[in-house]
């Protein structure tokens, strides 16, 4: 999942100072999850701005809604009688939910109330963790499903470095060194013969350094008549 968190209430205050009328948008998928811009969230939100610019001496209107995704244009379809009669959306989902918002309503000002983090996973109740980087070429077959390109704080693909010490990174002592979990993990599944066969440089074309990523089904793409 899509893990984000609040921006600072003063800065929030400083992206909606030139405003009147703030329309909120939750989220209530990812990051209501996470519980940072899901419906609850996002009515705190409204009423901590609401005291915020009163005590500031600016009246303000803050109305919030929260729709179930908002990287779907069928769900934003839901706000488009409503967003017309505000000066700015502020967006309490990802990043891509705040672009998805601004390809749709092309003619409003659109801003993010949350800092996106990373995709990962909820490991006990308020602490979630990096698990993923959506890199484009998974080798976690390979790895016995523990993924060094987000664990390891050096990506490497054929590891230990060594800087590790009794299981932890050295970068933080306090985190697992993923190469030593994989091994383990290999080891318990009689899987070790993987770490024979030395890893070629990854194709970074396949993340970021290939610009922005598309896929695209052709099994599912409709046939236009």
């Amino acid at each position: 999942m899509i893990i984000a968190e609040r921006k600072p209430i003063d800065e929030l205050k400083a992206i909606v100072a030139p405003y009147e009328r703030i329309l909120l948008v939750g989220c209530g998928t990812c990051v209501a999850v996470c519980f940072a811009g899901g419906e609850q969230e996002t009515a705190i939100l409204a009423s901590l701005l609401r005291m915020a610019t009163r005590l500031d001496g600016q009246e303000k209107t803050f109305d919030e809604v929260t729709v179930q995704r908002q990287c779907e244009w069928e769900f934003l379809d839901e706000i488009g009688d409503r967003v017309d009669n505000y000066d700015l959306i502020l967006s309490l989902a990802c990043g891509i939910g705040v672009q998805a918002i601004v390809e749709h309503f092309p003619q409003v000002r659109v801003a993010p109330a949350l800092n996106t983090s990373f995709l990962g996973l909820p490991v006990e109740q308020g602490i979630w963790a990096e698990r993923c980087q959506a890199c484009g070429n998974c080798i976690l077959h390979l790895t016995g499903g523990i993924c060094p390109i987000a664990r390891c704080a050096k990506s490497l693909l054929n590891g230990p470095c060594g800087g590790s010490q009794n299981g932890h990174c050295e970068v933080d002592p306090n985190v697992d060194c993923a190469w030593h979990l994989i091994y383990e993990r290999l080891k318990a599944q009689g899987q070790l013969h993987l770490l024979e066969e030395i890893q070629p440089p990854k194709d970074w074309s396949t993340s970021r350094d290939g610009g922005p990523r598309r896929i695209v089904r052709e099994d599912l793409i409709k046939v236009k008549k």
